[in-house]
């Protein structure tokens, strides 16, 4: 998920996470899934419009960087030679915009990266092939995934990496507050005790955005979410309950929100001990190598709550233009692209979690740190992704905001009634 500055990527996961999401937050979550951002960190042309050209490929991506850039050129190359079939790689300095013109123009890219709140506008003006309706593997990729790019029963996308929501914890701070292996906590209970015993001084225990794209977790683990078979469910009692348990946290003053200590995001607030435990996403390890390299913490699932186990998971896709001339190449480009052994290539290159389940096990030999993180797909739920939610979901954010003085049933009505007027 190369970071560069804790700055940069904290402005480019919460823009990724909104939506899209991982995070207000508007670009695709490479943040989501585990790269994708909009930014070129590469040096690489910049395409324009992106048009599609005659014979061969063009494959746009918004990148994180240096590294991702060059592991996607790679492998697209690697394809080529292979195909013999041409093929260009091309970095967006806004994906968004990019995407849109080349689809107004009727000479888009002919392959691209795609987030979940971009899906419901591009598959509705019949932008995008729905490609995975041909496709016979669609069944090696985690079901959450697969359901998150599809719409009206076709499926839009190949998910290329996922990222889902954890706990981490400082673990010099952790002893230092006198907690061992036996107080990490697994449920709410333990979670409370634990920031409790955590939280001295100017150090809380744990710490995370004010945003949907963390709290939702706990939506999760409460059993809820906001959107369930496409109906509106954001003031279900569980949600309530969730919402209750983090103002519990806040009220007591054990966890504070990473804006509410000065920082941009949940990894400044931790990685500059302000806080023992932080709620985020795998992304996180990339900024706290850069950033803060001598810092020693461990990774965890996060807690269960009254629903069991619950996460978020933020994903991207690999999408087709439907005036892509190019459309059996293009499949066939991104089969190779999402297969376990490309997949596992990538996460050695620039750190994105697989979405295929083959990839799993030599994903967990090779990246234990990561384990937790991974775990986290078999059970996490995905942000909402239907037209006119994004807009729903940045206006709970700016409620949330305020959530330590709020109303958690008030909020969640007002989320309802957004949510069923998007939906209806």
């Amino acid at each position: 998920m190369s970071r560069t500055t804790t700055s940069r990527l904290g402005l480019s996961r919460r823009r990724a996470l909104g939506l899209a999401a991982i995070p207000a937050i508007g670009l695709g979550l490479a943040a989501c899934g585990g790269s994708g951002f909009s930014e070129d960190g590469s040096g690489a042309s910049d395409g324009g419009s992106a048009g599609g050209s005659g014979d061969g490929l063009t494959v746009l991506i918004g990148s994180s960087g240096d590294a991702e850039t060059k592991a996607v050129q790679d492998a697209v190359a690697a394809w080529s030679e292979q195909s013999g079939t041409a093929a260009e790689v091309l970095v967006a300095s806004d994906l968004g915009q990019q995407l849109s013109q080349g689809f107004a123009s009727g000479s888009p890219a002919d392959v691209f990266y795609l987030s979940t709140d971009a899906l419901a506008g591009y598959a509705g003006n019949g932008s995008l092939a729905p490609y995975g309706d041909d496709l016979s593997n669609t069944g090696d990729f985690y079901p959450a995934l697969i359901e998150a790019f599809t719409l009206d029963g076709h499926q839009y996308g190949l998910p290329k990496d996922v990222s889902t929501l954890a706990l981490i914890i400082n673990t010099d701070l952790w002893e230092a507050a006198g907690l061992t292996d036996a107080d990490v906590p697994t449920d709410w209970d333990q979670l409370t005790a634990a920031a409790q015993k955590a939280t001295s001084g100017d150090v809380v225990g744990v710490t995370m955005s004010s945003e949907y794209q963390r709290i939702g977790a706990f939506m999760a683990a409460a059993g809820g979410e906001l959107v369930t078979d496409g109906t509106a469910t954001a003031n279900s009692a569980e949600n309530v309950e969730a919402l209750t348990y983090v103002q519990s946290l806040l009220a007591e003053g054990t966890m504070k929100f990473a804006a509410d200590l000065g920082a941009g995001w949940g990894g400044e607030a931790f990685g500059s001990g302000k806080a023992v435990m932080v709620v985020e996403g795998n992304w996180i390890t990339g900024a706290l190598t850069n950033d803060y390299p001598d810092l020693k913490y461990k990774v965890v699932e996060m807690p269960a709550g009254p629903g069991g186990k619950g996460t978020l998971q933020f994903t991207n896709a690999w999408g087709i233009a439907a005036d892509s001339a190019q459309q059996d190449a293009a499949k066939d480009l991104i089969t190779f692209l999402t297969s376990a052994e490309q997949q596992i290539a990538f996460a050695k290159s620039f750190g994105p979690m697989p979405s295929v389940t083959a990839a799993a096990d030599q994903y967990a030999q090779e990246f234990p740190e990561m384990v937790a993180f991974q775990a986290g797909v078999e059970y996490a739920k995905n942000p909402p992704s239907e037209a006119g939610t994004a807009d729903v979901v940045a206006d709970l954010n700016a409620q949330l905001e305020t959530l330590t003085s709020g109303d958690p049933q008030a909020i969640l009505d007002s989320v309802q009634t957004n949510l069923e007027a998007a939906l209806g």
